[in-house]
């Protein structure tokens, strides 16, 4: 599989493997299916396995482990802290007290079973702690050997940067996709490209929705938290169907799936871009595998871009926006 660079020295696939769905949020949860599924990317090439403490909570993290216990060198774990929650699932709210960074760490290098992990992100920023005070911490697990490389996800520009000037950020994760562009245009891709950083896009699926697998709300679980997203709903919903259509009518075209379109073009942003589709299922990672041999032309590319302008999908990417782009 093609290697891309985050940041300075981190090289993984050109496509990492999403594993939040395997234990939370998206329902029909089968741990050794997904173990399977986790194999089988690894057999393919994927390096990049994403997870978090928060996903589960904390089961996500065994489940990875378990699944690289024997293949820990064929592997680059990317996981995360920030995000508080009880082991009941309760929302505690963002941290990122230098104490809390450490413990989070020791816990996940626990569930983990590994004894460091390889690109440590802080999830959410704590807009009550400074980021230099965060940062300092990881800094400190780097310099322990506890970490080897160190990201942010859906940071503003200044943050970036504050966190930058303490130790280098090898990637920064934000949702971009065919409908959330917003790193195009709210200085977040500007600044990792001038900084030097890899961009990991999360959801360069939609949640799922760019897939053209969901045609109606039914088509998702009663428990599906997707369900209670903005974009799901009623008038959005529909809106964004409207945006999915037009993209599998360029995707039959060009004889592939709405999904593989839908990932060639963020692939086709960059080769400092890693996006990280998730999935539980064998046969829809190999599909999602397929999209890197999709080429898109410079005129297959502005086709894309006006049937799916910025701004074109309906609906907040969450219920509550306060805790991205901080």
């Amino acid at each position: 599989m093609e290697q891309r660079k985050l940041g300075a020295e981190l090289v993984v696939s050109a496509q990492g493997l999403g594993c939040m769905g395997m234990s939370d949020f998206y329902a029909d949860r089968d741990d050794e299916r997904s173990i399977r599924t986790i194999h089988r990317a690894l057999d393919l090439g994927i390096t990049l396995l994403d997870t978090a403490d928060i996903y589960g909570p904390f089961t996500n993290e065994t489940l990875v482990g378990q699944a690289i216990a024997n293949r820990r060198d064929d592997v680059v774990i990317a996981t995360k802290f920030g995000n508080e929650r009880g082991a009941d699932g309760s929302w505690r709210g963002v941290n990122g007290r230098p104490d809390y960074v450490r413990s989070c760490c020791d816990a996940s290098l626990q569930r983990l079973g590994v004894d460091h992990i390889d690109l440590y992100y802080q999830h959410r920023v704590d807009r009550k702690v400074p980021v230099e005070e965060t940062w300092g911490a990881l800094a400190e697990l780097v310099a322990a050997g506890k970490v080897r490389y160190l990201g942010i996800s859906e940071a503003a520009p200044d943050t970036i940067r504050r966190a930058h000037a303490v130790h280098p950020i090898a990637a920064v994760q934000t949702e971009w996709s065919l409908w959330t562009r917003d790193p195009e245009t709210n200085g977040v891709l500007d600044t990792v490209r001038e900084l030097g950083i890899g961009f990991v896009p999360y959801s360069p699926l939609g949640r799922g929705m760019l897939s053209g697998r969901i045609r109606t709300i039914d088509d998702l679980a009663t428990d599906d938290y997707r369900r209670v997203t903005p974009r799901f709903q009623a008038e959005n919903f529909a809106q964004n169907l409207a945006l999915v259509e037009r993209i599998d009518s360029l995707a039959s075209e060009k004889g592939v799936t709405a999904g593989q379109l839908a990932l060639a073009w963020v692939l086709a942003q960059g080769d400092d871009v890693v996006p990280i589709p998730g999935t539980k299922r064998i046969e829809y990672l190999e599909e999602n595998i397929a999209a890197l041999n999709v080429e898109l032309s410079s005129d297959d590319l502005a086709r894309i871009d006006e049937a799916t302008p910025h701004g074109s999908a309906s609906g907040d990417r969450y219920t509550d926006m306060s805790s991205v782009n901080a």
